[in-house]
């Protein structure tokens, strides 16, 4: 009876340590345009650029930049495209991305999976160009939907605030 009790306690302390091993991890994607593939550039009328960056597991963000505001779309390994249209959903003044990516990717079956990205977007004040908000977008990606859930204001726990965003992303309805 012991024997089994013992035995019953090891089994769900290895079973407790594995489910705590399946938590999610990030990888980054640099969006700057040295790391990034040109595919269109100009510099009439304030100037246009479109670049591919590469992911992960097979994902690709095509950076998009024109009137001097900037979206990300992400690619998918069948290469379907979908706008997080950044320049609506979370601002529609002068915009930038930031340097890089956030990937919440989950490991499943020897497989990279990414579930959510969160980037970095500042967005101009509208009065005063030289001030900018500086958010966290957050997109969930599912076979389903891929498209911006959260935008998370700064503060000063604002990183652990859009990983907890995108680590429960898939169960968000997207904003407009």
């Amino acid at each position: 009876m012991r024997q089994r009790i013992l035995l019953a306690l090891v089994a769900l302390a290895l079973w407790s340590a594995g489910a705590q091993a399946q938590t999610n991890d990030s990888l980054y994607t640099s969006l700057s345009t040295r790391a990034c593939r040109t595919i269109k550039s100009t510099s009439t009328e304030g100037g246009s650029y479109i670049g591919i960056c590469p992911g992960v597991a097979g994902y690709a963000l095509q950076v998009e930049e024109g009137d001097l505001r900037q979206n990300i779309q992400v690619i998918t390994p069948n290469a379907q495209k979908h706008s997080l249209d950044l320049w609506t959903v979370v601002g529609s003044s002068f915009s930038s991305l930031g340097e890089k990516a956030e990937w919440r990717v989950k490991h499943q079956g020897g497989k990279t999976i990414p579930i959510a990205l969160i980037v970095r977007y500042n967005v101009a004040d509208p009065e005063d160009y030289k001030k900018n908000t500086s958010w966290l977008a957050v997109a969930k990606i599912t076979a389903a939907k891929i498209c911006v859930t959260d935008k998370i204001a700064p503060a000063p726990n604002a990183n652990l605030a859009a990983r907890a965003a995108a680590d429960s992303a898939a169960k968000r309805d997207c904003l407009e």
